[in-house]
């Protein structure tokens, strides 16, 4: 077709009729099966939103759904290939996208403090205040089981994720206080959220301390700060005495790391050490070396490796959610609606409630805006890689499984609307 325009108009229909297919198998309930069907419409739909451009910015939101579709109608491609179980990729994508994260992130990312100390202490206090508070109330309202009641906690103890700083940049938020709010969180998550975790999730499953500190050191933080090694040598324009600081301070984090595995494991110092090692490897030089042989060898590798790095972030994202939704389909299949309703609430709440709050402290609208999205998106990912630490990735891991999509429609859907409506210029 000549038009490109019509391309995108013909998947949309074909989208639709497959819709249509789907709910007459529902209806009549044929021997066919109709989960092909739903997931095509969703596939279509996602690949016709790219010509919209009013559409576009939720293309992803529907490639997750389809993604959910496949993994409900068919598990068993999700659970295990061959011998090799797919939860254990969760861990690893999850550090890969932190990389990415990081590697997008300066020291000056942090200056925000400085700059706006009101702004991040209001910000970082409502984060982790008010969404614990709203899933504790939400946990006990609705009387889930157990572990479904730890996983809702759980989401709401996780820090803000990378997906509040796109959400404020469309609605033309305060991109500069986002950031900051979303790293400062990141680094206070290995001690706040085990200890919200321990305080209102402890009457429903055990949670380790310790252990859950580590887990999140090893699944954000050190690939944070490999993510800063990779961005000092490939991007960063800085003097030679503010850059060897900056390796001063990442080699300091991973000792403290170590230092904590130590003292809060029964484990030899040798043990410790080649831990040490490991991690000197993969989070220290292995970005370093990387970093300076590939800005020598290929040209523009700011531009493609940024473009590589958000792909893989959005597909590791996808396929997390994925493994995690096979995994607990059972469980999901029993308290399904109830708990989407649920994180619907919780996710909702957080925007309300970080938007008020922003605005009994007189902060500006975009300031307003900024908080509200860094409040109520939250890090499902690490949420499913500390259930699947726990064990419980089945029970615990369907809370953030089901926010992390629902936060992406409905976080698009209120960006969008504050991009059309800008902020009143203010004194």
């Amino acid at each position: 077709m000549k038009n490109p325009k019509m391309i995108y108009k013909v998947m949309l229909g074909s989208a639709f009729f497959c819709l249509a297919i789907f709910f007459v198998i529902l209806v009549t309930d044929v021997s066919m099966g109709s989960g092909p069907f739903l997931t095509l419409f969703f596939v279509l739909l996602a690949l016709s939103f790219n010509g919209f451009e009013r559409l576009k910015s939720f293309s992803y939101t529907v490639w997750i759904f389809a993604a959910v579709t496949i993994s409900m109608y068919f598990p068993h491609l999700f659970i295990k290939v061959g011998d090799f179980e797919m939860k254990k990729l969760i861990v690893p994508l999850l550090q890969i996208i932190m990389f990415g994260m990081g590697s997008q992130m300066s020291v000056k990312d942090f200056t925000g403090v400085i700059k706006m100390p009101k702004g991040v202490i209001i910000g970082i206090v409502a984060q982790y205040t008010i969404m614990p508070i709203v899933g504790f109330s939400i946990a006990t309202l609705f009387n889930f089981p157990a572990e479904i009641a730890a996983g809702v906690l759980l989401i709401g103890c996780a820090p803000s994720g990378l997906a509040s700083n796109v959400m404020s940049y469309i609605a033309k938020a305060n991109l500069a206080l986002a950031v900051t709010l979303a790293a400062i969180a990141t680094l206070l998550s290995p001690l706040l959220t085990p200890l919200l975790m321990k305080v209102l999730a402890g009457q429903y499953i055990e949670i380790k301390f310790w252990s859950m500190m580590l887990d999140i050191i090893n699944m954000m933080i050190l690939p944070i700060v490999a993510g800063f090694i990779f961005n000092l040598f490939s991007k960063s324009k800085i003097s030679s005495r503010a850059r060897i600081g900056q390796l001063a301070s990442f080699l300091f984090i991973i000792m403290v790391k170590n230092f904590i595995y130590l003292k809060t494991t029964d484990v030899t110092v040798s043990a410790v050490f080649i831990t040490f090692l490991w991690d000197m490897f993969w989070f220290y030089f292995l970005p370093l070396i990387v970093s300076i042989s590939m800005k020598k060898i290929f040209h523009e590798f700011d531009t493609w490796m940024d473009k590589v790095l958000s792909f893989v972030s959005m597909a590791g994202i996808a396929l997390i959610i994925t493994i995690i939704t096979a995994a607990g389909r059972d469980s999901l299949m029993e308290v399904g609606l109830l708990l989407i309703f649920a994180m619907f609430i919780h996710n909702v709440a957080g925007y309300s409630l970080g938007y008020g709050v922003a605005k009994i402290f007189r902060m500006s609208e975009r300031d307003c805006r900024t908080v509200a999205f860094e409040v109520g998106m939250q890090n499902g990912g690490l949420a499913s890689g500390l259930a699947l630490q726990m064990g419980k990735i089945a029970t615990v891991g369907l809370a953030p499984a089901i926010f992390g999509p629902l936060m992406n429609i409905t976080g698009s859907s209120l960006a969008t609307y504050w991009r059309d409506k800008k902020p009143k210029k203010e004194k």
